[in-house]
């Protein structure tokens, strides 16, 4: 009995040591894929190296997507030289401000990142530095400054995240190299992230705690912090990935560009961080990262630029460029390589972008239903549309970032074509006049956004979508100003409808058509021929027409003067995001907006969109196949005779004459799309902006029609059926 007891004894004793020898090799193997993922190698197998060595590297970053995206720059060796000979015997950089108060861009941050990158430097075989003693000298001196000063920014972020995320790297690869007693204070300043809150910062708190257990050889805890990060690639919650491929944090908010992005990152470096081990991502969780980048991301990245419509508060100098090259860094390295379907995933996000086709291989019409958000992709132009609702948060400001956005989701539509028409137009922009938006004219300051609870009271916010064209639309309800608002996108041209326009104020009231670069000259058709807006121009004629940087824009139907304008402006950066210095910037800008007047009472406009056009065809553009059956609040109609189509925003039951020989009844209000194919067939698609509706029903030539509308997460996505109508 003895013997036996013994055995099991010795059994249980050899598991054990086996388990722990396990462990203790999945640890060194994830310290390994530290310092080979982050250690500059040289290698740039997809090119993407060299298209970040392309660009100017920005002087002052908050981002922390952008933060990591300079990090992978090939080293300076001229800054490293001045890193070197300026270090003080304080253990301080001279040019850092270390008593800095900023909530965003807080300058300490740089003391940090420059740790790292000296740590990355001694470790690279790149360079003459590799394993240099004075390097290496420079590195214990400057964390020792950190572990002794101990810097707190008024913001919590930068203290439990951005921090210990960046000095945590920094100890895994330099752990070799400090003592028990630094090892001590490296593992203090990562007990400041601890487990907690909700999607992108939940992830990027328990890889903090990873960290800090690699550095206390503690596999379960870094199982835990895998668990936690891992646990976050799911959809269909509150905040996250949601159903529609879109990305929320601080509540029902679009954040694309901002935490989605760091989100996307994030995993992407997790999946290579635990390749080859029993930590590895799923198949099921790569799966739905790659399918994020797929039907999500791909969808607002034109030639190489991230839509600002995505971006959300973070309106940085020259954002559009370096959060879709992040993007593409993150895509290319999902999956370790490992994976068949995120290479397919990358491949095509990188075909799509680097270099820009001549001809967009993605196209359609996608409405993210849960997001308020349009994208309409043609084969040489893109547009884009951003709303919000009694559900959707628009945007948000906090920590001085996106000061003037007050009006960013009202409807902001912008139109690429080249995808540099809106880069860095920030500081000269009248942001009460953003393209698409209807808002007070005025000069005070911008109101500041405070919560993230919606703002938007409109209910009627949504879009029909046959994944080719649809139609989006816009019940606003918002800081004094109520107006119908819907947008058709259909092969060739946008089309713009406003209706029921009023507001509880004596200021005047504009719609912006668009506010871009100026690029070329713009040019009015006045009596036959095209002539040059020099500087204002004001017109009151029945028809409207322009041309701008290859693109048409023709206003009709309107009673309201229409203003047409190319000015100099100048501006601050500053001023949007106060993260930057003061300093005045100049840019010409091109803009055209319509005027209706004070305290408008039901005011109304239409306009058409004309991208990627010559003079020519702007002018000889055809009126009459686009009729506008009704614009005002009960339905916003429209009926395209070429194209065989009707598009409704029915807010009521409503009756409408389409055409001759086809007569339509909406009973249940939504927007809806119906086509005729042909021997009397008609594809009938219908949404429910609301979200509240299960049936739509109508009558097409006296045929009671019954559409079912998908349920639950699905509402407000399109559902269509075939009728045949003799």
């Amino acid at each position: 009995m003895r013997v036996l007891r013994s055995l099991i004894i010795v059994g249980v004793l050899l598991v054990s040591i086996s388990v722990q020898a396990g462990n203790t090799g999945e640890l060194v193997r994830i310290k390994q894929n530290y310092s080979r993922m982050l250690v500059p190698s040289g290698e740039d197998s997809f090119g993407l190296l060299s298209i970040l060595s392309s660009i100017q590297p920005e002087k002052e970053i908050s981002d922390q997507a952008v933060v990591e995206l300079h990090q992978r720059y090939p080293f300076d060796l001229k800054k490293i030289a001045t890193y070197l000979s300026s270090f003080m015997e304080t253990g301080m950089w001279p040019d850092i401000n270390y008593e800095d108060k900023k909530r965003s861009g807080w300058e300490p941050k740089l003391h940090a990142e420059r740790i790292l990158e000296l740590v990355k430097l001694y470790n690279s075989k790149q360079t003459s530095y590799y394993h240099s003693p004075e390097v290496e000298k420079v590195i214990h001196r400057a964390m020792d400054y950190w572990f002794t000063a101990k810097p707190v920014c008024l913001n919590w972020w930068y203290n439990q995240i951005g921090i210990p995320k960046t000095l945590g790297t920094a100890f895994i690869l330099f752990e070799e190299k400090l003592t028990p007693a630094e090892k001590q204070k490296a593992i203090a300043v990562m007990e400041n992230a601890k487990f907690g809150m909700t999607g992108q910062n939940k992830v990027w708190l328990a890889g903090n705690v990873m960290m800090r257990a690699l550095l206390q050889n503690d596999y379960e805890l870094v199982k835990m912090a895998r668990d936690t990060i891992a646990s976050e690639i799911v959809t269909g919650g509150a905040e996250g990935i949601k159903d529609d491929w879109c990305f929320h944090q601080h509540g029902a908010q679009q954040q694309f560009g901002n935490y989605g992005l760091s989100f996307v990152a994030g995993m992407s470096f997790f999946s290579g961080l635990f390749s080859g081990t029993s930590l590895a991502f799923d198949d099921k969780q790569l799966s739905i990262l790659s399918t994020l980048i797929d039907e999500g991301y791909r969808w607002v990245i034109w030639n190489g630029m991230m839509d600002v419509n995505a971006l959300g508060r973070q309106l940085f100098h020259h954002a559009p460029v370096h959060k879709a090259l992040s993007l593409a860094f993150a895509a290319s390295e999902l999956g370790g390589g490992e994976s068949e379907e995120c290479m397919a995933v990358a491949t095509a996000l990188l075909r799509d972008n680097y270099p820009a086709p001549a001809s967009n291989v993605l196209t359609g019409h996608k409405h993210f239903w849960q997001s308020d958000y349009t994208i309409y992709r043609r084969p040489s132009w893109m547009a884009s549309i951003k709303m919000a609702s009694d559900r959707i948060v628009g945007v948000e400001m906090m920590n001085g970032d996106n000061m003037k956005g007050y009006y960013m989701a009202d409807g902001a539509t912008y139109i690429y074509k080249d995808g540099k028409e809106y880069l860095d137009i920030f500081p000269l922009w009248d942001w009460r006049k953003l393209p698409g938006v209807t808002a007070f004219e005025d000069d005070a300051p911008m109101p500041l956004i405070k919560s993230y609870q919606p703002r938007n009271k409109g209910t009627f916010v949504g879009a029909v979508s046959d994944e080719k064209q649809g139609m989006t639309v816009m019940e606003l309800n918002r800081a004094g100003v109520k107006a119908h608002k819907a947008w058709i996108c259909a092969d060739d041209f946008v089309l713009c409808l406003g209706a029921g326009i009023q507001a509880d104020s004596n200021l005047v009231v504009t719609t912006s058509i668009e506010q871009c670069h100026k690029n070329g000259e713009l040019l009015s058709w006045k009596k036959g021929q095209w002539s040059a807006v020099n500087a204002k121009q004001t017109v009151t004629a029945e028809v409207h027409r322009f041309f701008h940087n290859n693109t048409g824009y023709i206003v009709w139907g309107n009673e309201n003067e229409m203003v047409a304008e190319t000015a100099e402006r100048k501006g601050s950066w500053y001023d949007v995001m106060q993260m930057y210095r003061p300093a005045e910037v100049h840019g010409e800008v091109t803009t055209l907006y319509l005027k209706h007047g004070a305290s408008p009472k039901q005011a109304t406009y239409q306009y058409l969109i004309l991208p990627v056009v010559d003079k020519k065809n702007v002018a000889a553009f055809d009126l009459s196949d686009i009729r506008i059956l009704r614009n005002d609040t009960v339905a916003q109609a429209v009926y395209a005779e070429k194209k065989a189509t009707c598009w409704v925003a029915a807010y009521q039951p409503v009756q409408l004459r389409v055409a001759t020989g086809l007569a339509l009844t909406i009973q249940t209000p939504g927007v809806y799309m119906i086509r005729k194919s042909g021997n009397g067939q008609y594809m009938i698609s219908c949404a429910s902006p609301t979200q509240c509706e299960d049936v739509a029903e109508l009558e097409l030539n006296h045929k009671q029609i019954r559409i079912s509308l998908p349920k639950g997460k699905g509402k407000g996505k399109t559902a269509s059926v075939v009728a045949i109508i003799r």
